[in-house]
């Protein structure tokens, strides 16, 4: 049986804590004892941990005396720019891109988002990263990918890490997977329900970002990110 894994919400020396919800889970849910032993993921790799002080939103473990699990393996940092679109669907994308691998999401304002995302996008970032550290722990990750705050073109997509890739559907020649092999440090972006408009795809030019496609067909947005997640981490040697 597999050990249940947890992301550690702070580490201090051979102390692991988890703390709020993920502490409460633990202790009401699954009545967690201290004694207890569940694998703890933290930035030094995953180790084993003994519960060693159980409060109400706060649950301690001791690492200090137990094995080392395996250290966090190499993986190509993945960073995700993406169209803001219809919330239940882009909760989605989050959830299905976090058991990829994401590193970071950066949620984007376009031309094209409804206004009424807009205003409520700054509101429903807390709940993303909510559904980023249950997606997280569900596919035994070992960190939880940064879910950032919204911002625009303009803000943004100049700051970009790594070699940086725009999907675009009037892309005939550079498919992604052909441009995405043996990067270092790879940052996506897709765009929102009725595509970038020619001023962005401009922008996203000027800020030297490679435009590629998924193929023919046109996908929703959650589709492509989840696509395009598959093919860049599948593309790394």
């Amino acid at each position: 049986m597999t050990r249940r894994r947890w992301i550690a919400d702070e580490v201090t020396g051979d102390r692991a804590f988890l703390l709020g919800k993920n502490a409460e889970h633990l202790v009401r849910v699954l009545r967690a004892r201290v004694g207890q032993r569940f694998e703890i993921a933290t930035p030094a790799g995953i180790c084993l941990g003994e519960i060693v002080e159980i409060e109400p939103e706060r649950v301690v473990f001791s690492t200090g005396d137990l094995p080392q699990l395996n250290l966090v393996p190499h993986r190509v940092p993945i960073h995700l720019y993406l169209a803001i679109f219809k919330f239940d669907r882009f909760e989605c994308a989050v959830e299905k891109c976090t058991e990829l691998g994401v590193s970071s999401i950066v949620p984007l304002i376009a031309r094209r988002t409804d206004s009424y995302l807009v205003s409520a996008a700054p509101k429903r970032v807390e709940r993303w990263r909510r559904i980023a550290h249950e997606a997280a722990q569900q596919s035994r990750r070992d960190a939880v990918p940064e879910i950032c705050k919204p911002g625009t073109l303009e803000e943004v997509i100049s700051r970009a890490p790594g070699k940086r890739i725009v999907l675009a559907e009037t892309e005939r020649e550079h498919k992604l997977a052909e441009t995405v092999r043996d990067v270092s440090e790879l940052s996506l972006a897709i765009g929102p329900e009725g595509g970038w408009t020619g001023s962005e795809l401009a922008l996203f030019r000027v800020h030297q970002w490679v435009h590629a496609s998924l193929g023919p067909t046109i996908l929703r947005a959650e589709t492509a990110a989840i696509a395009a997640l598959a093919i860049a981490q599948s593309s790394q040697s």
